[in-house]
C-alpha cells in the first residue's frame, strides 16, 4: 500500500509540475518564422503584430522574427513543421503557396501537419493596368484579350502563386489566352507595368494601393473578394462585374503539430487579442493590410476548401507545366 501511494504521489507531482511549466509559458524567447524576405508584406505584418502578441501573452514574452526565404515559402514552412511543438517556434503560413507547393511537387510538409493558431490577413487579388491606357473595366480587358489572343502580357509573382492562379481562373472563365510573365516579386511587377513591359499586373489589392500611394500611375480594375475591400470601397469586385473569380492571399500563424493544449490556447487568445488591438489595426491600415481574423477551426475549414479547389485546378490545368 505504501509503495502504491508513493507512486501515486510521484505521478501527481509530475502532472502538477508539467501544468505549472505550461502556466509559466513563455519562459524564454519565441521564434516567429517568416518564409519570405525582409521588407515584404508578410515580414512587415509579422514585425507589426509581434509586440502586441507579446503584450497579450504577458509573462515578459519576447518574440524574435526570423526570415527563412526560399522555394516559394517551402523552406520556412518546413522549418516550422520540424520544430519542437513546445510553443517556442511559431510562424506565418501563406496561401496559396502552402497549399499549392505540395500539390505541384513533393515536399516534407502538409498544412494538416501544423497546429493552426489563427489567420490574420486576407488580401484579395486584383488586376491592375497602367493609368494611361484605355482599359478601364474587366469587360474592356476581356474584349481586348479576345480580339488580340495571346497579346495581353500578365505579370505575376511566379508560377503557382495566387496571382498566377487568378490569371488562369480568368482565362478559363472567359475563354481567353493570356501571356504569363513571372517575376520574383510584386515590386518587379510594379516596375514592369510602369515601364510598359507588361500590360496587366496581377497582384494583391493591398500592394496596388501601396504603389498608388507611392506615386505609381496604376488603375485597379477589380478585387477578387466576396465583398468590396474596406481599403478600396470604390473598387468593384470581380463578381459584381460578372466574373466569379475569388482569390486571395491568406497570412496566418501556425505552430508545429502537437502543442500542449494549455500553450495552444494561450497563443490563440493572444493572437486574437493582438489582431483586435486598436493600435495594431491603425498600423495595419497604414501598411494597406486587409485584416481578417479567423480562429483555428474556421481557418482549418477555409484551408480544407481551398486545397480541394487547387487540386481540381491542378487536374484541369497544371500550373507548373503551363509556362514550360
Amino acid at each position: 500500500m505504501k509503495y502504491t501511494l508513493t507512486r501515486v504521489l510521484a505521478a501527481t507531482a509530475l502532472v502538477f509540475g508539467a501544468t505549472q511549466a505550461h502556466a509559466q509559458y513563455p519562459e524564454h524567447a519565441i521564434s516567429m518564422v517568416v518564409s519570405y524576405a525582409p521588407g515584404g508584406g508578410t515580414d512587415l505584418v509579422a514585425r507589426a503584430i509581434a509586440p502586441y502578441i507579446q503584450k497579450y501573452l504577458g509573462e515578459g514574452a519576447n518574440i524574435v522574427v526570423l526570415n527563412r526565404p526560399g522555394a516559394g515559402g517551402a523552406i520556412g514552412f518546413s522549418e516550422i513543421k520540424r520544430a519542437k511543438p513546445d510553443g517556442y517556434t511559431i510562424g506565418f503560413v501563406n496561401t496559396p503557396n502552402m497549399l499549392t507547393i505540395p500539390i505541384e511537387r513533393k515536399v516534407n510538409y502538409h498544412w494538416r501537419e501544423f497546429d493552426l493558431i489563427g489567420n490574420l490577413i486576407d488580401d484579395p487579388d486584383g488586376f491592375a493596368v497602367s493609368g494611361k491606357g484605355d482599359i478601364k473595366t474587366l469587360k474592356d480587358l476581356e474584349k481586348y484579350a479576345k480580339e488580340n489572343p495571346g497579346t495581353v502580357t500578365v505579370g505575376t509573382t511566379g508560377v503557382g502563386s495566387d496571382d498566377h492562379l487568378a490569371m488562369m481562373k480568368f482565362e478559363k472563365l472567359t475563354g481567353t489566352t493570356l501571356n504569363h510573365v513571372p517575376f520574383k516579386g510584386a515590386g518587379e511587377v510594379r516596375n514592369a507595368i510602369q515601364s510598359g513591359q507588361i500590360m496587366l499586373a496581377a497582384m494583391n489589392v493591398g500592394e496596388v494601393l501601396a504603389y498608388q500611394k507611392g506615386g505609381t500611375d496604376i488603375r485597379l480594375l477589380g478585387s477578387m473578394s466576396q465583398q468590396r475591400s474596406a481599403l478600396a470601397p470604390e473598387v468593384p469586385t470581380f463578381k459584381e462585374q460578372g466574373y466569379d473569380v475569388i482569390m486571395a492571399s491568406l497570412r496566418g500563424i501556425a505552430a508545429p503539430k502537437g502543442l500542449p493544449e494549455e500553450i495552444a490556447a494561450k497563443l490563440r487568445v493572444a493572437v486574437h487579442k493582438a489582431s483586435s488591438d486598436p493600435e495594431f489595426i491603425a498600423k495595419a491600415k497604414k501598411l494597406f493590410v486587409p485584416l481578417r481574423y479567423m480562429d483555428n477551426k474556421t481557418y482549418h475549414d477555409e484551408l480544407d476548401q481551398a486545397e480541394k479547389e487547387f487540386k481540381a485546378l491542378w487536374q484541369a490545368s497544371p500550373w507548373s507545366e503551363k509556362t514550360q
